[in-house]
């Protein structure tokens, strides 16, 4: 029972927040479906000068997370300044985003994190 405990306040108090990554990811992109009584998607387009994928992957899994939805976090580069339109459909924005692409990441409806490097 103490184990727990501990458990929960290390998980509580020492997760990484965004704060730790300032300047280096910049949101030109936000949707969420407006289902409030099923599983919640979430998608991100983030803009980035970011080359390391741990970094990458670090800051993605600070977004929120509903059990049973879906988190979806697109990192583009710094290239791409204009904000990003997105959907709930596949592939999720205009393919004319794609040349600036760098990664994905996913956090399924279980909870598993899943990164991607698009172009490295």
């Amino acid at each position: 029972m103490l184990l727990v405990l501990v458990w929960i306040l290390q998980e509580s108090f020492f997760q990484q927040e965004k704060t730790e990554f300032k300047g280096k990811f910049l949101e030109i992109g936000y949707y969420r479906n407006e289902n409030n009584t099923g599983p919640v998607l979430r998608i991100y387009a983030i803009q980035t000068s970011e080359k390391d994928p741990k970094a990458m992957s670090d800051f993605a899994s600070t977004f929120p997370h509903t059990n049973y939805g879906r988190t979806l976090v697109f990192f583009f580069s710094e290239q791409q300044q204009a904000t990003i339109p997105l959907q709930a459909e596949a592939p999720h924005f205009p393919a004319l985003f794609y040349e600036y692409l760098i990664a994905s990441y996913e956090k399924t409806p279980l909870g598993e994190s899943r990164f991607q490097l698009v172009k490295p």
